[in-house]
């Protein structure tokens, strides 16, 4: 992975359906808390936390597929109706040429990581180089906009603790899929990559689409124009 301001031209956010997903994970979330303290905190021998965990998978789903130019793409759905979701993505795939694959047909092609922002007056690439490494991160990157640390899925909690502890909170923390080499793509197929993201990305069940491509600036300007 080159740079992080190229990781940036791959991964989309709906920032406008940011307030509607984060007030439906906080209900799930709280959901499910008070359920553990009301009951047994195994969900075997609690019925309530068992229906507030089922509810919580049933709103997220992702779905994995190809799009022009042998891209790889991620899409992350959350929603109250699954077979709405699957017929949608599944038609945007298809009118853009793609297609959807089974579990774990792109999912291989990228690694799960907590992804964990600072600005840049955090500290030098340096500081912030050496602070990754004592809190036990695998890679940081660091631009004109900022530093990026990414860490294992399953040590996200420890590295952003001892970041915050080191450094003060975080800009921002996620759980992303970075392609672990990218496919670059341009003329026709980057046009019909970026209709099929942007298709996705109006959806209004869909959350985040990540994808394995690289389309160089110049290529992105021309799109866009």
């Amino acid at each position: 992975m080159a740079g992080h301001s190229k990781f940036k031209n791959i991964q989309f956010r709906k920032d406008r359906q940011d307030g509607i997903r984060s007030k439906a994970f906080s209900k799930l979330s709280r959901d499910i808390t008070i359920a553990a303290k009301h009951g047994a905190p195994d969900p075997a021998g609690n019925s309530r936390l068992r229906l507030a965990i089922a509810n919580a998978k049933a709103e997220s789903m992702r779905y994995e597929g190809f799009a022009p130019g042998g891209v790889g793409l991620i899409v992350e759905v959350l929603t109250d109706n699954r077979n709405r979701a699957a017929a949608n993505v599944r038609s945007i795939f298809t009118k853009a040429g793609g297609n959807l694959g089974e579990t774990g047909a792109v999912s291989f092609m990228f690694d799960r990581l907590g992804e964990i922002s600072y600005p840049r007056s955090a500290g030098s690439d340096d500081a912030m180089m050496e602070a990754a490494i004592e809190a036990g991160a695998q890679d940081v990157e660091s631009d004109e906009d900022g530093h990026t640390v990414y860490a294992a899925f399953e040590d996200m909690g420890a590295v952003t603790e001892a970041l915050e502890t080191a450094l003060g909170p975080a800009k921002s923390t996620a759980v992303i899929w970075k392609p672990k080499s990218e496919v670059p793509v341009s003329g026709d197929a980057a046009a019909s990559l970026i209709k099929l993201i942007d298709n996705l990305d109006d959806d209004d069940d869909v959350q985040t689409v990540f994808g394995n491509y690289a389309i160089d600036d110049a290529e992105l300007e021309r799109l866009a124009g």
